[in-house]
């Protein structure tokens, strides 16, 4: 067995859970932001749209227009009130799909205004993970141009239609971050993951304006940690991921946080900080968050380090699957202006149950099939779920103090001290 992650088919069958009060274990390391003002809060959904397909990404170009990802092979763009009838690229023809396969998110270059790239992950025909970079048609800001399509990386998956990643984003220092998963099966077999000659279960960076031109239309940044002859492969920046399918950069500080899907016992958000210069490793096999995997060392390379040791990096944050949820959906750090009150809020959910939290505060509202958080221009944030729901979080007001929960055991292992419940964190 392995926790379901977003497009598992059985899950796509079965989006209505409720019924799932009682507050999922959180646990807060040493290594989280220090908390600035504390206050409860809450949010509500304005559902925007109901597209009745999954929505994997929704991404934003600058100006008003938001681009949402569809699993089959769209993009369609929602220009503030209602989606185009056009899509913006159609490449359904290039990719396999579904159950966790398919168009997975895509990224716009940073200069996009003036040069028109943006990038795109999905899974091509023989099921590889595949990073393609696209151009806007010169005529028409709406429409792609399906011509320009050209191929950075094309990175093996085993027959495991599971743990493809799926997450592009540009970080603050202006490179592409491209968050691969193990290549699936339960407890990563070949322990992909530790690995340092395949880029399965780690993050890239990349440099898109190297190569621009001619293949392999990218570099490598110089900054990155393994740069040189050998081992590990000059891509990597961190390791240790099982599937890590969203992440998202803090717009305010570049801080980045990671929400790495689990096994059967554990989801994590993973923390890096803005200062890091890579290399970090986060466990995977050999832990599943804070406590020591199931598959143990088994398949992995000689000198990988023993559970708990010092050489990986602990989550922030992680919850267990005591309350029916399986499969962690990262979100953003809010730094919209609309609503003061959920400033320095990092949010995410579950897929499973649909729950959301804030910073480790269970929030009242419910997202079914939570596939995806976005982040428009401004810091707004939204949300998208496998069965079609396109909203947008609206702050609310004052909420009552969370719900304790106790340390207790988990899995025949200590749980962490758990926070004094009630103030929220949030990240300074």
């Amino acid at each position: 067995m392995h926790s379901p992650n977003p497009f598992r088919a059985k899950h796509l069958m079965a989006l209505g859970l409720a019924g799932l009060a009682a507050l999922a274990s959180v646990a807060f390391r040493p290594e989280e932001p220090a908390p600035a003002t504390r206050t409860a809060v809450d949010i509500t959904l304005q559902t925007l749209a109901n597209l009745g397909m999954p929505i994997t990404s929704v991404e934003s170009a600058g100006g008003s227009r938001l681009f949402l990802t569809i699993q089959t092979g769209r993009i369609l763009i929602w220009d503030g009130t209602s989606f185009l009838t056009t899509p913006f690229l159609d490449i359904s023809s290039l990719i396999s799909c579904c159950t966790e396969r398919g168009l997975l998110s895509a990224a716009f270059h940073p200069q996009y205004a003036t040069n028109g790239f943006f990038f795109v992950y999905y899974t091509n025909t023989a099921g590889n993970v595949t990073i393609a970079r696209y151009a806007v048609s010169s005529g028409n800001p709406n429409l792609a141009n399906p011509a320009s399509g050209v191929v950075l990386l094309t990175i093996p998956h085993p027959t495991n239609s599971n743990h493809n990643g799926g997450q592009l984003q540009f970080g603050p220092d202006g490179f592409l971050y491209i968050g691969t998963g193990d290549g699936g099966s339960a407890n990563d077999p070949p322990c992909n993951a530790q690995r340092d000659d395949v880029l399965l279960g780690k993050l890239l960076r990349i440099d898109v304006d190297q190569n621009v031109g001619s293949s392999p239309f990218y570099g490598i940044p110089p900054s990155n940690p393994f740069v040189g002859a050998g081992l590990p492969l000059d891509e990597i920046w961190a390791k240790g991921l099982r599937n890590p399918w969203r992440f998202s950069f803090d717009r305010m500080t570049g801080d980045l946080y990671i929400g790495d899907v689990g096994q059967d016992v554990r989801e994590e958000i993973d923390f890096q900080p803005r200062s890091s210069t890579g290399g970090e490793n986060y466990g995977w096999k050999i832990m599943e968050g804070t406590r020591c995997g199931d598959g143990g060392s088994s398949g992995c390379p000689a000198g990988v380090q023993p559970c708990n040791s010092p050489v990986f990096k602990y989550p922030i944050l992680e919850y267990d699957h005591s309350a029916g949820d399986c499969s962690v959906t990262g979100g953003y750090v809010y730094r919209g202006s609309a609503f003061p009150n959920l400033a320095g809020i990092y949010f995410y959910g579950d897929y499973c149950t649909g729950r959301l939290w804030g910073s480790g505060q269970l929030l009242t509202p419910r997202a079914a099939g939570l596939s995806s958080f976005g982040q428009d221009s401004s810091g707004e944030l939204y949300l998208a779920t496998t069965n079609g729901l396109f909203a947008r979080v609206l702050g609310s007001g004052p909420n009552a103090t969370p719900t304790p929960t106790p340390t207790r055991q988990i899995s025949g292992r200590a749980a962490l001290p758990r926070r004094t419940p009630g103030p929220l964190v949030r990240i300074p």
